[in-house]
């Protein structure tokens, strides 16, 4: 992908946050002309706070290094944000993924699949508040076995230190 299509794309999603009611700023030459390693995208509403690593691709799947996704996670938790992954494929939405949700390589990179982002990925309508997805999991039988999977993904999160304990408590309530 071209750097001018990524600027184009974060043009977007800051436009689309800004529709959304949230207060929205691209973070200049994030990733390029500084050395402090800046999110792409901060925003928030008064009750939530995002920064914002957003990526983009025609093909399939988006890759991160961990380097990044580590940056992100080290800004956002410094700043008081939620640090976020945004991800939009051509010819779809965006979706957005906690660091810790993400699939991590083998050689410690991370990777979002088309797939994955459409049937796991927050869509921007959940995204910003003005939706709430419902899976047919949730709709069906709730006898399953085993351990709730979401509680499983924050623990996850904070064993490997992509989200702090209070983020954690917050998202378990």
């Amino acid at each position: 992908m071209s750097q001018a299509k990524g600027d184009r794309r974060e043009r977007e999603l800051v436009n689309e946050l800004d529709e959304a009611g949230f207060a929205v700023m691209r973070a200049p030459a994030s990733g390029s002309a500084t050395e402090r390693e800046l999110p792409d995208v901060l925003a928030g509403d008064g009750e939530q706070f995002y920064a914002i690593e957003a990526k983009s691709s025609s093909g399939d799947p988006i890759y991160l290094t961990g380097e990044e996704v580590e940056a992100l996670t080290f800004f956002a938790r410094n700043f008081g944000a939620k640090p976020r992954i945004g991800v939009r494929f051509d010819r779809e939405d965006w979706y957005f993924f906690h660091p810790g949700d993400l699939y991590v390589t083998d050689g410690g990179n991370y990777r979002v699949k088309k797939e994955t982002a459409l049937a796991e990925g927050t869509d921007f309508p959940e995204f910003t508040g003005q939706s709430e997805k419902v899976t047919l999991e949730e709709v069906g039988d709730d006898d399953r076995n085993g351990p709730d999977e979401e509680i499983v993904r924050v623990l996850n999160a904070v064993e490997q230190g992509v989200m702090d304990v209070d983020e954690a408590a917050g998202l378990l309530e």
